[in-house]
């Protein structure tokens, strides 16, 4: 297993380029939170210059809304693959083998679908704000202080193709799972048990988590 999520590796092709990929998106994933810590010592920087010198940060909402899509969109890919977003458990735990696999295929597509109609969405957001012949090649900005919008904008589909990648990886293996009816498929987040989440649970805040 790969650290405490149930995602199975070992030395094919398809699990090679799982695990590079996991880095690149835990690397993402750590600028989110970054982000979120940045936030939150120019929360207290911006309190503390207004109720002390009666000065608060200026531009205050303008970097919060820069930081947005870090914080909302950066860690997506990373916890898709290791299965942490909503889904129904319940009734995809109670499907077993070739069954699982393909439901997994069908839903993993229809993701991929919509968030191929994101990528391109949100880069022609991005598009419209950036302008090479314009100062810093921003085309609009913020209200405030006047940042340049494209950087934040950008974010989106930089994070969304990712993202998209992380799906087809997932689809190439539920593919290959179906094919060759294996029991224990790479690269892709498996169902555990109470027991097993327990364990892990225990596992991870014990500080042993590898």
């Amino acid at each position: 297993m790969a650290g405490s999520s149930l995602v199975l590796t070992d030395q094919s092709l398809l699990s090679r380029i799982d695990q590079r990929l996991y880095k690149l998106e835990g690397w993402l994933a750590l600028l989110s939170g970054l982000a979120v810590f940045s936030l939150m010592i120019l929360a207290v920087i911006s309190v503390g210059g207004r109720n002390f010198a009666n000065q608060p940060v200026p531009g205050y909402v303008d970097w919060i809304e820069q930081a947005m899509p870090l914080i909302a969109f950066m860690g997506i890919s990373f916890t898709q693959r290791d299965g942490g977003h909503i889904r129904m458990d319940m009734l995809v735990g109670a499907l077993k083998g070739r069954t699982l696999y393909m439901a997994e295929f069908v839903t993993t597509s229809v993701i991929l679908l919509l968030m191929a109609f994101m990528v391109w969405g949100s880069w022609a957001h991005f598009d419209r704000s950036f302008d090479l012949a314009a100062p810093l090649f921003s085309a609009d900005s913020s209200m405030d202080i006047s940042l340049p919008l494209w950087p934040a904008k950008l974010l989106a589909p930089v994070a969304f193709g990712v993202l998209c990648l992380r799906l087809v990886l997932q689809l190439w293996a539920y593919g290959r799972a179906f094919i060759t009816g294996t029991d224990n498929p790479v690269a892709v987040p498996l169902i555990a048990d109470a027991a097993t989440m327990a364990a892990m649970e225990a596992e991870h805040v014990s500080g042993h988590d590898k």
